[in-house]
């Protein structure tokens, strides 16, 4: 079945081609494509182009399909081409010909572009949930070793000491910073396009007030043509917020397997959480690091990919668009898997507590003794030198303690204000108010 079926077959090759991956990736949008008939037919009777009566048996057959999908027992039947024509096959079959009229007012193309951002709006409430987790076990991490010291590093050369109260909330913190990405993309994503069409509207007088409130957006995509422009744009943008998640991610990854290595020996990973050699006996390898590594790095190039599929597209509706699907999709399970193995991982992990009684260590704390001798009076460039002369000497024995009191170093993590910055930005979604439109609209 096609919707747009006149009754010319199309060559089966050709059929396949365009098909692609189309049926398999829009059973992740089936819930969607409900809610969203759902919200259009309601309107639809409202302003007058549907009968009441036909109203309840129609969102009494969407209501079943509706179950039917959240239970598995939906899918997309062979020869049938995508969600939105297996859905009013359901609804024909089922109540005969009102099924038909679902589709009144309205295209494929805003029909399918409702269904992205109904289904970005729920994975992205996914994903600043479980970044919050993440968040909130390397808070807790920060502040149980807080008074740990490890070296710090630039240019992967000793330079100054840190601690992991520091190197846990930095993450933390920065996980913050990428809620901020994640926010936005969810305010690109809660406008509502659904009444654009095929991007130039309709003759019909639709009311895309009463679905925006239905379905929860806090707003609408107003002109239809940019509504249709925006197929691609809000993948695209959505796909840089998981970029930015995934760069503090990989960066973690990559952190953890520098440490977990013998040459530093900062951490350890479980031994279940590791793995062997066919030859080497004594191997214990952080592949789960090194997979979240290579996954985020992979999702850091969703942009580019999705917008050399778009890079050279007029206005209006292509084909094209179709195959970021398949980048799409499939990259909100990987970054939320990212994110569920790192929290697991962080939470497991052990930490050394003697790190910096190793006498490789020593050059560290020489700024701290430099810091010493000015507040005794000496110049910095008088103090630096003293202390670098002593280094070349061999005579450089320092105190190993610090004493950082500022805002956001050793002595002074801050947890607490970047735990309100990051409560403050989480609440500030409001996914409360989605989730009353959406369980009004199903009862």
């Amino acid at each position: 079945m096609k919707l747009w079926d006149k009754g010319i077959s199309v060559n089966k090759k050709i059929e396949t081609f365009t098909i692609g991956q189309d049926r398999e990736l829009d059973l992740h949008l089936a819930p969607f494509d409900v809610l969203g008939t759902m919200a259009h037919i309601t309107m639809l009777q409202e302003v007058g182009l549907l009968e009441k009566a036909d109203l309840e048996q129609l969102l009494e057959g969407l209501k079943n399909i509706y179950k039917e999908i959240l239970s598995g027992e939906f899918s997309i039947e062979e020869g049938i081409e995508d969600v939105h024509s297996q859905v009013e096959l359901l609804l024909t079959r089922r109540l005969g010909d009102v099924g038909k009229k679902v589709h009144s007012g309205r295209s494929r193309n805003d029909q399918v572009l409702l269904d992205l951002k109904l289904y970005t709006r729920h994975q992205i409430e996914k994903v600043v949930q479980v970044t919050n987790n993440l968040f909130q076990t390397l808070q807790r991490k920060s502040e149980t070793y807080k008074d740990i010291l490890i070296p710090g590093y630039t240019h992967l050369q000793v330079a100054m000491p840190s601690s992991f109260g520091l190197w846990f909330g930095a993450y933390a913190e920065g996980l913050a910073d990428d809620m901020h990405m994640l926010q936005a993309a969810w305010k690109v994503a809660n406008q509502n396009p659904l009444g654009a069409a095929a991007g130039y509207g309709s003759s019909f007088p639709l009311n895309r007030e009463t679905t925006t409130k239905l379905l929860g957006f806090d707003d609408l995509s107003y002109n239809v043509v940019y509504a249709q422009m925006a197929r691609g744009k809000l993948e695209r943008l959505v796909s840089f917020a998981l970029a930015s998640v995934a760069q503090t991610v990989g960066k973690l990854a990559m952190d953890g397997c520098l440490y977990t290595s013998q040459n530093f020996g900062f951490l350890k990973l479980p031994d279940e959480f590791t793995t062997g050699s066919s030859i080497m006996p004594h191997k214990k390898n952080p592949d789960v690091f090194e997979l979240i590594r290579a996954h985020c790095n992979k999702i850091q190039a969703l942009p580019q990919t999705i917008g050399m599929i778009t890079a050279n597209l007029p206005s209006g509706y292509f084909r094209d668009l179709q195959l970021i699907k398949e980048v799409y999709i499939p990259a909100f399970e990987e970054m939320l898997d990212c994110l569920e193995l790192t929290a697991y991982a962080i939470e497991n992990i052990e930490v050394s507590k003697d790190v910096m009684d190793d006498k490789r260590y020593t050059y560290a704390f020489s700024v701290e003794e430099v810091n010493k001798l000015v507040l005794q009076g000496v110049p910095f460039r008088d103090a630096y030198k003293q202390v670098g002369l002593q280094i070349e000497a061999g005579d450089f024995n320092p105190e190993r303690q610090v004493a950082h009191t500022h805002q956001g170093s050793i002595g002074n993590l801050c947890n607490k204000q970047i735990q309100d910055k990051m409560e403050k930005i989480v609440t500030s979604f409001n996914f409360e108010h989605v989730h009353e439109a959406l369980k009004h609209l199903v009862t």
